[in-house]
């Protein structure tokens, strides 16, 4: 699990991953990488890495840290030439051995080499690193992202699109892989979309990201969402789609939607922003609570903030102040510092809260420690009165896709009820906006999102190693 100060980030969902992909002959493919993974930067902090291709070989760049700590030493970029380049964000529940996990990963077999990037989980990974090993194969690293890699090396094929596609019927699980060889990208979505991949144009060459976000950073142009099961090829003869399994259903992860992708990123369609502004109407239309003041929790829940206080008619106001400077840390506080929780990341505007009845918004509870922390900062700046209002259904069920809930056991709301919640959070009132009004506010048909932490119903079954990981 990873350590941050506070335990706030500790009490958030996170996702793997970020990938990004460009094809551009003639431009600086390692610049424009790295300023697309800053704007992916939210969907991982462990490690960061590049990978580029000159159309003969292929060199990486990777560490762990940040973005722009990974790449402060700015001669990394010089090693980077190339037409096109593979970049990745992620984030580790492990944090034992991030450096031999950091991506691209970088692999050499019979028939050349590739880059790799991996954003999501396979639910029969351990099946097939067993079988694979059994037939000769050594893993370096300890992650799933490895497997294909093996996959692809004894697949027989020796195009690489036909060994791809001979390797991916075995994954089962959530998956998006941005994959390079020294002629081509090829971008990848697992047959329920659970992960999202889009593609976009540039005047001389194709982009692939995880969000649109980094589209507009590097002066992309959004073309379209990449479908379920489809297989994008890049190389010098232009743009080629291809399947590799039919769409089974759409299932893309709901929480992309309430926290995980960046407001000014568009998912099928649908502006980030915009959908969470409605998701905040609706939470008021279901839960008119008597206040004085709405605010919301930085940053993902400030969309949905001020949606609450247009709906219920009251102010709304930046009642936290996030510190934006901390990040993450290889110095392990003092219990003195850890003491402080919270407030070292937010802290409560005393002149917004004080003697008010506050609605206070935040995306999700999860394990309950950040709220309890939250209601009791805003107390103690002096709100007379604190309402909890959360813009996702109460998560009941771990995820096997990809997203550091893989116990049951870990999560408030399999253990009490809405009620109990409240007790233990000291909020005067809580509540939670439902599945359907949740569904209802993105817009698109219900069937096509992944619900399983709300319902319990996952659209590709676990296996006995997630069950037993549970336990």
């Amino acid at each position: 699990m990873r350590y941050e100060v506070g335990g706030v980030e500790a009490d958030k969902l996170h996702e793997e991953c970020g990938v990004f992909g460009i094809y551009a002959p003639g431009r600086d493919v390692a610049q424009l990488t790295y300023y697309a993974l800053y704007a992916l930067q939210h969907r991982g902090q462990e490690s960061a890495g590049i990978a580029v291709s000159d159309g003969k070989s292929i060199k990486c760049e990777k560490g762990v840290g940040l973005v722009a700590e990974v790449f402060q030493d700015t001669d990394k970029f010089k090693q980077l030439q190339g037409n096109m380049a593979v970049g990745h964000v992620r984030y580790a529940t492990d944090t034992s051995e991030l450096l031999i996990n950091a991506q691209p990963l970088l692999v050499r077999y019979r028939n050349g080499h590739l880059a790799i990037a991996h954003n999501g989980n396979l639910i029969n990974s351990r099946q097939l690193r067993s079988q694979l090993e059994s037939k000769g194969s050594i893993f370096q690293a300890t992650t799933d992202s490895e497997i294909i890699a093996h996959l692809i090396a004894r697949s027989g094929e020796t195009e690489i699109v036909q060994a791809i596609k001979k390797s991916l019927p075995y994954l089962r699980g959530a998956y998006t892989y941005i994959i390079m060889t020294p002629e081509k990208l090829v971008g990848i979505r697992d047959p329920y979309g659970i992960r999202p991949l889009s593609l976009g144009k540039m005047a001389n060459g194709y982009v692939l990201s995880s969000e649109t976000c980094a589209f507009d950073t590097v002066g992309a142009e959004f073309v379209r969402d990449i479908e379920p099961g489809e297989l994008i090829i890049i190389d010098e003869n232009g743009l080629h789609s291809e399947r590799f399994a039919p769409t089974m259903r759409q299932a893309l992860c709901a929480f992309e939607y309430i926290y995980f992708a960046r407001p000014d990123s568009n998912l099928h369609g649908r502006n980030v922003h915009l959908v969470r502004k409605r998701l905040g109407r609706r939470l008021a239309q279901e839960h008119p609570v008597e206040a004085d003041v709405v605010t919301g929790v930085p940053d993902s829940s400030l969309s949905a903030a001020s949606g609450v206080a247009e709906q219920l008619g009251l102010p709304y106001e930046m009642g936290f102040i996030k510190n934006r400077y901390i990040g993450r840390t290889f110095i392990q506080p003092t219990a003195e510092i850890r003491a402080l929780g919270v407030q070292l990341k937010l802290n409560a505007v005393r002149q917004i809260v004080e003697g008010k009845r506050v609605v206070i918004v935040d995306d999700s509870i999860i394990r309950g420690t950040t709220s309890v922390r939250i209601v009791k900062m805003l107390r103690h700046a002096g709100a007379k009165e604190v309402h909890v209002l959360i813009t996702s259904p109460p998560v009941t069920a771990p995820c096997y896709y990809g997203i550091n809930t893989s116990s049951q056991s870990e999560l408030i709301a399999a253990r009490m009820s809405v009620e109990e919640i409240r007790k233990t959070i000291d909020a005067d009132y809580l509540g939670f906006l439902s599945e359907e009004g949740l569904l209802e506010c993105i817009n698109l048909p219900k069937d096509g999102f992944c619900t399983a932490c709300f319902s319990g119903r996952y659209p590709i079954a676990p296996d006995n190693y997630a069950l037993d990981k549970e336990r």
